[in-house]
């Protein structure tokens, strides 16, 4: 008896084509990523304001909204350099989205940021199949950085950053990363990259061939 596959069957698994939402693995792959992404994030920026300064920074929310000038709620501290140029820490308190962009609009990032979080489960049921782990692993790790930034804004009233990469490094006498971010901006940028490389790798659909209008149908 020969081993090989039938003709006209398929060597795909039964579950590839099945949707995501239909399917306990992707949904363990995109639950894992973005439960681990939110506790990794909310982490470690509670660890950078426990020790980056000489004394622990605590940030409240009523003092976020009657000031100002956040950064007076920080104390001066030298950053603390992990590796030259490559990347220090120090203490930001953000009042925008990503790299500070839009600094005042809290109520407008919590609105996008929970329409994009809503619109993130809506893609995964909806845009996927149970075979596409990447996609999965990427929508949990988005969803991660929004929900991370999210907490901070309703919490705090802006976002706490402490990541510096490329400090000091300048190109035509300007710096080339004057952005503190944190862990759930990394995790923003890493997941729409790999989203954007599995549409880039995904098969266009196969085209449906027109009858041919020539062509009497058969009696």
């Amino acid at each position: 008896m020969s081993g090989g596959v039938p003709e006209g069957s398929s060597t795909e698994p039964p579950s590839a084509g099945r949707p995501a939402g239909a399917s306990l693995s992707a949904w363990a792959v995109f639950g894992v990523c973005l439960i681990l992404g939110v506790i990794t994030d909310l982490w470690s920026k509670s660890l950078a304001f426990s020790r980056i300064a000489p004394d622990p920074v605590v940030v409240t929310r009523s003092d976020v909204l009657s000031s100002r000038n956040l950064q007076e709620l920080i104390p001066p501290h030298a950053p603390v350099v992990v590796a030259p140029s490559v990347l220090e820490l120090k203490l930001v308190l953000n009042p925008g989205a990503v790299f500070g962009i839009g600094a005042g609009k809290r109520v407008l990032f919590i609105v996008v940021t929970s329409v994009a979080v809503i619109a993130g489960v809506w893609v995964f049921l909806k845009w996927t199949t149970a075979r596409d782990r990447l996609a999965h692993a990427c929508l949990g790790l988005v969803l991660a950085g929004g929900l991370g930034n999210l907490y901070d804004r309703l919490v705090f009233g802006c976002v706490r950053d402490f990541l510096h990469p490329l400090p000091g490094v300048r190109v035509a006498g300007y710096e080339i990363w004057p952005y503190v971010s944190n862990v759930a901006d990394a995790f923003l940028i890493v997941g729409v990259a790999g989203l954007m490389w599995f549409l880039w790798r995904a098969p266009e659909p196969a085209a449906t061939p027109e009858p041919d209008s020539k062509t009497a149908p058969e009696a």
